[in-house]
């Protein structure tokens, strides 16, 4: 006997068509078989987020101003103009992942990154400009509501971050469906629409968990700094975005791949079970959960022992 049991027998299989998991269940499965590949993610993505690290070092060291903002424009831009294709790169492998597909990651990253650069370079400066807005309406209305002594000027405050919440929510779709489908511009951008608030509660849930992990993180930098330093190439990002595929994909299969199909008569290749459409009787059966174990005889002096 082995220190931790008998390897060489063999068990029964693995029944061919064995209930598939869902929900925490699969979530968990898959996570941990692909943790590895997505912690490879996070390294790809960190190299789009060094403006920002660069941004805090020019502050620091760098005394003229005039280079200064000329350096910190050239950076903002650079950020700007990649973060989409990262985005739709690191998408296109974590829906690899998600319909079970072969991928290698750093060439299917920076496949989806070239493929979809035109969308995804205007996807990604719409949500920079969305973000800024959001971050000069939370200044703005709460200064003019404190000089004039006025609780009005937080309806539009209210508004904006409502448009921006949206815009946010749009995102767990429109990235998905850039990768997924050859919709265009105008009908990727009416359908991640649509589908904000027609999955409006899984889009919340998701929100939710999201807030979350920035919470964690933040609390994590105030106490263990060193620590968030280390961890952040490796982890909470492409993290974050694996949550938003596995919550969100599901619904652009069902509201925009399947009536796709289902319109040219077809079955959606990422749902159809393997031979379930096959009438013919097959030549060979998988027997995978059917066969009986099967034990390795060792040799003693004389007998055989099981």
């Amino acid at each position: 006997m082995g220190l931790f049991g008998n390897y060489g027998n063999s068990g029964a299989g693995i029944p061919k068509y064995a209930p598939k998991k869902t929900g925490l269940a699969l979530f968990f499965d898959l996570f941990f078989r692909k943790i590895d590949k997505i912690t490879g993610l996070n390294l790809l993505m960190s190299i789009f987020l060094l403006p920002f690290p660069i941004a805090f070092a020019l502050i620091r060291y760098v005394d003229n101003i005039n280079i200064l903002l000329a350096l910190l424009i050239v950076l903002f831009l650079a950020f700007a103009v990649n973060i989409g294709p990262a985005t739709a790169g690191m998408t296109k492998v974590m829906r690899a992942f998600l319909i079970e597909k072969h991928t290698f990651v750093i060439r299917d990253f920076f496949r989806g990154y070239r493929e979809n650069f035109g969308k995804a370079c205007i996807i990604g400066v719409v949500d920079v400009i969305a973000g800024l807005s959001a971050y000069a309406c939370c200044k703005f209305y709460p200064y003019c509501a404190e000089i004039y002594n006025s609780k009005l000027f937080y309806i539009p405050l209210v508004i904006s971050l409502s448009v921006l919440l949206i815009v946010f929510m749009m995102n767990y779709y429109i990235f998905l469906m850039l990768t997924a489908t050859d919709l265009s511009m105008k009908n990727l951008i009416k359908n991640s629409f649509a589908l904000a608030f027609v999955s409006l509660k899984s889009n919340l849930i998701t929100t939710l968990m999201i807030i979350f992990f920035i919470i964690l993180m933040g609390l994590i930098f105030l106490f263990a700094t060193g620590f968030a330093i280390i961890i952040l190439p490796f982890f909470p990002l492409a993290l974050t975005w694996f949550i938003v595929c596995f919550n969100s994909y599901p619904v652009i299969q069902k509201f925009v791949i399947n009536p796709y199909y289902d319109s040219i008569g077809e079955i959606n290749p990422e749902l159809a079970d393997a031979g379930s459409d096959i009438d013919e009787e097959p030549i060979f059966e998988d027997m995978g959960g059917k066969e009986k174990p099967i034990e390795i005889r060792k040799k003693g002096k004389g007998k055989r022992i099981s």
